[in-house]
């Protein structure tokens, strides 16, 4: 995989900007690993092989086990591994990801609701639109992941 551009010089304010709403959530209050479990769940709905690299290399960092990262793409099935609150989380991230399909039951809402406050929610939400964001940038512009370096 070649990049397609470089997306940091080209719009370096607008990397910024990025940038500074990744420290808005990252500051948000909520876990840094919950975050990244968001990250990477996204990233791999996405197909975004920059992020699923980097949000993968964050969580093993963080002292993930190799056991949990494996299985997120089939969180559902993997019982007791993964928390409620990290269950909440990767199931308002997936609703999320399928909004046009959906529009967001109620019932989804009301699962997550049941986990975070409405702040949480709130930072979860952002959280969600970001790596979207950074996706859209990693899937259309193609970086090379650490791993193909």
């Amino acid at each position: 995989m070649t990049q397609r551009l470089d997306y940091s010089s080209a719009s370096p304010a607008g990397m910024k900007a990025l940038g500074g709403l990744y420290g808005y959530v990252s500051q948000s209050g909520l876990p840094g690993q919950l975050i990244d479990l968001v990250f990477l769940r996204a990233s791999q709905i996405n197909g975004c092989a920059y992020c699923i690299d980097s949000h993968s290399r964050d969580l093993l960092k963080s002292g993930l086990p190799v056991e949990k990262l494996v299985l997120v793409p089939a969180w559902h099935e993997a019982g007791a591994l993964f928390t409620a609150r990290e269950q909440a989380a990767l199931r308002w991230t997936e609703t999320l990801l399928k909004v046009a399909q959906t529009h967001v039951p109620e019932e989804e809402f009301a699962a997550a609701r049941a986990e975070f406050s409405e702040k949480e929610l709130t930072d979860l939400t952002i959280a969600v639109g970001l790596i979207n964001a950074y996706n859209f940038i990693g899937v259309g512009f193609r970086p090379t992941p650490a791993a193909a370096k």
